[in-house]
């Protein structure tokens, strides 16, 4: 049978060769959450830089960073 020798390489959108996930799964600055940029919603704020935040920390937070106060984004 040819099939013996063959390998199969899948490679998921978002992942570099070795499956990490770097740019696509980031963490709640609050309650260290998994979130998936592109099928959670993932906010962050802009002046702060690398901070992200869930939905539900950002309901609690009423839609400002708890450091600088501004308004919190949508990724």
């Amino acid at each position: 049978m040819l099939r013996r020798g063959l390998r199969i390489v899948v490679k998921l959108i978002g992942t570099n060769s070795g499956g990490y996930l770097g740019w696509v799964l980031k963490y709640c600055s609050i309650c260290n959450r998994k979130l998936m940029v592109d099928s959670d919603a993932v906010y962050t704020c802009p002046k702060c830089g690398n901070t992200y935040y869930c939905l539900a920390d950002y309901k609690r937070l009423h839609g400002k960073c708890p450091h600088c106060k501004s308004d919190l984004t949508l990724i």
